[in-house]
């Protein structure tokens, strides 16, 4: 005789995902010295009339790039717009549906990051929908974890800077020291580095080509306006810039 087997009553019960993209697009303000983020105010509950960041649900057979892509080609024209992807978010109970949903549905965001030069992004209004950039420093309310996916991005922004030549996108092709060592200071905080020697980091690591070009600012001395060489920074790539 075989014996009965009762069915296990410990079985764990297995989530179901929807799953959404949330875009943190970073920006720098230069003239005023602020790391800015891009924010949209959510049309329908949950959170309904509060700031979070351009999102939206994964549809079906669409790719998450292209989700992204979709979102923000909704809010936001700008040049050469990069995303990558930055982390995942799928904590227990980051959203409000999943307790009013009875079938064990779980909401997770995939992040995307992205930094644009804050002069050539056009922001696009859509019917009722507000959309604006927020000093990162003086963020409303905000919906869902998105401060949590914030802080994320921000610190993603911080470490490329240590390796990678992203500052030099946003950056007008003629620059000036002074104008490397503001977007720096924005980002990283005034205190990373004293200007002597950031500037004598800089011209060392040579991938800052001389215009032999000056430029008159204010009653100041002249200042060299220089070109970012990427040739010259190659075998940098991936390298910590130690003056940060």
């Amino acid at each position: 005789m075989i014996p009965s087997i009762e069915p296990n009553s410990n079985k764990p019960i297995l989530a179901d995902f929807k799953v959404g993209v949330d875009n943190v697009i970073l920006s720098i303000d230069t003239h005023q010295n602020r790391l800015l983020i891009l924010l949209v105010m959510r049309q329908e509950e949950p959170y309904l009339g509060q700031w979070c960041l351009p999102g939206t649900l994964v549809r079906n057979g669409e790719t998450l790039e292209a989700a992204a892509d979709r979102i923000l080609a909704e809010k936001i024209q700008v040049d050469n717009l990069y995303l990558e992807q930055l982390y995942t978010f799928g904590g227990p109970n980051r959203d409000p549906r999943e307790a009013a949903d009875s079938y064990n549905v779980r909401y997770l965001s995939v992040s995307y990051f992205a930094l644009v030069r804050y002069q050539s992004a056009e922001l696009i209004a859509t019917g009722i929908g507000q959309i604006d950039w927020y000093p990162i420093n003086e963020l409303p309310e905000l919906a869902f974890d998105h401060r949590q996916i914030i802080e994320y991005g921000q610190q993603r922004l911080k470490s490329k800077l240590e390796y990678s030549p992203i500052a030099f996108d946003i950056l007008p092709e003629l620059f000036t020291l002074s104008d490397i060592y503001q977007l720096y200071s924005t980002v990283l905080g005034e205190t990373f580095s004293d200007y002597s020697n950031f500037r004598n980091r800089l011209i060392k690591l040579k991938f800052l080509e001389d215009t032999g070009v000056k430029t008159s600012r204010g009653s100041g001395r002249p200042a060299c306006l220089y070109r970012f060489d990427s040739v010259a920074f190659a075998p940098l790539k991936d390298k910590p810039l130690l003056f940060v």
